[in-house]
C-alpha cells in the first residue's frame, strides 16, 4: 500500500491565509456576474414581470415572445446581419490595414516616416465627436451615405491599431526576417509567412477591441443612416424608446442581451490563440 504521506503545518497554513483573498475575489466576480445575469434573466420575462417586487431571480417563459416582438419592431434578423456584416468587413479591413501600416513603420526605413508616426500619434488626442462633421460632408460629396460604405470606410484606418502593431511589431528580431529573405522569399510572403504567425495573438487581441467598438458602434451609424432597413442593432434597439409612450423593456433587454452573443462567441473562438501565445512566449529560450 501506499503510505499517506502528512499534509505539513506549513502548507496548511499557507491554504488558510489564502481563503480570505479567495473570498474576496469570489465577491468580485459575483458582483461583475451580477449586471450580465440580471439582464439575461430579464430578457425572458415581459415588461410587467421585470417591475415586480421582490425581483425574478431565475428565467422566465417570455424569451420567444420578446424575440418575435423584435423581429415584427425593428426586424431583428435584418439589423443582426447589418450588424455582422459591417462589423466583420470593418474588423478584417482595420486588421489588414494595421499589420501593412505597422510592419512598415517598424521594418523599412524611409524619409518622412518619423514625421508620419508623429502625425498618426497626434490623431489619437482628437476626440471622435470631432470629425463626425467633416466626415459626414465627405460621405455626403461622396454619395455614399445610407449605405454599407459609409458604415464601413471611416474604421478602416485606426491609428491606436496602427500603433498598436508597430509596437509588436518593433520586438520581432531583423534576423527572422532576413532569413526569409535569404531563401527567396518576398514581402508579402515574409509578411503572412513570418510575421503573421508570430504576431497572431496581438492580431486577436486587436481584432476583439476592433469588433467591439464596430459592433457597438452608435453614433456615426445614427448620423449616417437614413433608412429603417440599414439600421445596425444599437441604433435599431434605440428606436424601440420613442415607438409608444410605455417603453417595453422586456423587448430591449432581449435585444441586448443577444447583442452580447457576437462577442461571446468571438473571444471562445480566439480565446485557444492567446493560450497558444502565453505557452509559444513560456517556451522560449
Amino acid at each position: 500500500m501506499t503510505p499517506v504521506t502528512p499534509t505539513a503545518p506549513g502548507g496548511r497554513r499557507r491554504r488558510l491565509r489564502g481563503w480570505p483573498m479567495t473570498l474576496v475575489l469570489a465577491a468580485v466576480t459575483g458582483l461583475s456576474i451580477a449586471p450580465f445575469y440580471w439582464l439575461v434573466v430579464s430578457a425572458t420575462h415581459s415588461d410587467a414581470e421585470i417591475f415586480d417586487w421582490p425581483p425574478h431571480l431565475l428565467p422566465g417563459g417570455h424569451l420567444g415572445d420578446n424575440l418575435r416582438h423584435l423581429q415584427d419592431r425593428i426586424g431583428l434578423g435584418r439589423v443582426v446581419l447589418n450588424s455582422l456584416l459591417v462589423s466583420g468587413i470593418q474588423t478584417i479591413g482595420a486588421l489588414v490595414v494595421a499589420l501593412l501600416a505597422g510592419y512598415a513603420f517598424a521594418k523599412f526605413r524611409f524619409r518622412g516616416r518619423t514625421v508620419l508616426f508623429v502625425v498618426l500619434l497626434s490623431t489619437l488626442v482628437v476626440p471622435d465627436q470631432v470629425m463626425l462633421v467633416p466626415l459626414f460632408k465627405m460621405m455626403m460629396s461622396f454619395g455614399l451615405l445610407d449605405s454599407y460604405q459609409a458604415l464601413i470606410l471611416p474604421g478602416l484606418c485606426v491609428p491606436f491599431a496602427i500603433f498598436l502593431m508597430r509596437q509588436a511589431l518593433s520586438s520581432m528580431p531583423d534576423e527572422l526576417l532576413d532569413a526569409a529573405r535569404v531563401d527567396g522569399a518576398g514581402e508579402l510572403r515574409v509578411l503572412f509567412g513570418v510575421v503573421v504567425p508570430v504576431m497572431r495573438p496581438v492580431l486577436a487581441a486587436l481584432g476583439i477591441f476592433l469588433f467591439l467598438g464596430s459592433w457597438n458602434n452608435f453614433v456615426w451609424p445614427l448620423i449616417a443612416l437614413r433608412s429603417t432597413e440599414m439600421h445596425t442593432l444599437p441604433v435599431a434597439l434605440a428606436t424601440l424608446q420613442g415607438m409608444k409612450s410605455n417603453t417595453d423593456y422586456g423587448l430591449i433587454l432581449a435585444g441586448t442581451a443577444l447583442s452580447t452573443l457576437p462577442m461571446m462567441v468571438l473571444f471562445l473562438v480566439l480565446q485557444r490563440q492567446f493560450i497558444s501565445g502565453l505557452l509559444a512566449g513560456a517556451t522560449k529560450g
